[in-house]
């Protein structure tokens, strides 16, 4: 329960918190009626030093009981990534819901899944099949490089990401903080893995600063070339060099800029010098004799359109990431990823969320892909 971690991570929140999240929570837990003004102005007393405060709110709200304690450790989750990681609360309540059979909230909500029984009306043969085995998911997360900012908020779009796709079923290799070589040479070594040959399907996910023509390696500079180019990913993981995954979606998501537009409020994943062509040697030769389709059933979700920065903000991450991931939790049980897709697309047609359009391309799925419970 919420309220038993809360007391096992007393001591560490105690000595990390800092004066604005105590403030945050406070705010908080009144708004939701955890605490009432009496409670709130006691804590707040001016008198006091953040850890006096820090004690006294946390043994308040875990005496409140397990709702109370929830309230507030989710709010730690969204709003102080930071003091979540240091305190684990993310890998904590998620192991303590498996426990009770429940759903891990966290920044992006509760994962609504969906059951075969859910869709057994529409045609078989329009849907893709279901596997009772393991699937395999890449995330490569470019966040600290030697000659472009750090990636600041990045590291939540990893955390949160992986989350998702342990919670799809999809065990998760991470990569962090590669050059394009590098790059490559771990999508070849996915592309190669053997339990794509008993997997239904497979992602995989990119996230760095990039330029119109790809995604930025490590050594990215005015020198150095280090790109990872877009066609480059699909020739990887097409049918001639990963036939495990003939005919079962591919599903790549690439969070980077793809253009130079510059911004003032957030900050952008953009690179403002475009370079020569790289990576010659890691352009694979088209193999067109083939009866099968050379490249099919992939489905790419960018970021934002060509020609186009995207945006990522210090302590929630990336707008992109965040969401898709929202979306994905929130519709998963439902539609298909093609139809999740259209939704997070219209999310940003809100006025506060127009800085920036994801855009579907290279859609060779030809038929509908959902994420089934427990597969």
């Amino acid at each position: 329960m919420a309220d038993k971690i809360l007391k096992a991570k007393r001591k560490q929140f105690i000595e990390s918190v800092t004066q604005e999240t105590v403030d945050g929570l406070l705010d908080e837990l009144l708004e939701k009626r955890v605490l009432n003004q009496g409670e709130m102005e006691g804590i707040q007393h001016k008198n006091r030093t953040v850890m006096d405060k820090a004690r006294d709110l946390c043994d308040h709200v875990s005496r409140k009981g397990p709702k109370a304690s929830q309230i507030f450790i989710t709010y730690i989750c969204n709003e102080d990534c930071y003091l979540a990681e240091s305190l684990e609360l993310q890998s904590e309540t998620k192991e303590e819901h498996k426990k009770e059979g429940g759903t891990l909230p966290g920044l992006s909500g509760s994962l609504k899944l969906c059951s075969l029984e859910k869709i057994q009306k529409e045609n078989p043969s329009e849907i893709y099949p279901v596997m009772n085995t393991s699937r395999l998911a890449l995330i490569i997360c470019n966040i600290e490089f030697q000659h472009l900012s750090r990636r600041v908020g990045a590291d939540v779009d990893l955390r949160e990401m992986k989350l998702l796709l342990e919670d799809l079923g999809y065990s998760v290799k991470e990569k962090i903080n590669l050059t394009a070589r590098e790059m490559v040479k771990e999508v070849k070594e996915f592309a190669a893995c053997k339990e794509h040959t008993t997997a239904d399907s497979t992602f995989l996910v990119f996230m760095s600063h990039g330029i119109q023509e790809g995604i930025c390696g490590i050594t990215y500079s005015n020198e150095v070339a280090d790109i990872l180019k877009f066609d480059t990913i699909f020739q990887m993981m097409n049918t001639s060099q990963c036939p495990s995954l003939k005919d079962k979606p591919k599903v790549i998501i690439i969070q980077a800029c793809r253009g130079e537009k510059e911004g003032v409020v957030l900050l952008s994943d953009s690179v403002k010098d475009s370079e020569k062509e790289f990576l010659a040697d890691a352009i694979f030769e088209d193999d067109g004799i083939k009866k099968a389709h050379i490249e099919k059933d992939f489905i790419a979700f960018y970021s934002s359109t060509p020609d186009s920065v995207s945006w990522r903000h210090p302590v929630r991450g990336s707008r992109f990431i965040e969401s898709l991931i929202k979306h994905m939790r929130d519709y998963a049980w439902s539609c298909d990823l093609e139809d999740i897709f259209r939704k997070v697309r219209f999310s940003f047609e809100q006025p506060e969320s127009r800085l920036q359009m994801p855009t579907t391309e290279r859609l060779t799925l030809t038929k509908r892909f959902y994420l089934f419970q427990g597969h």
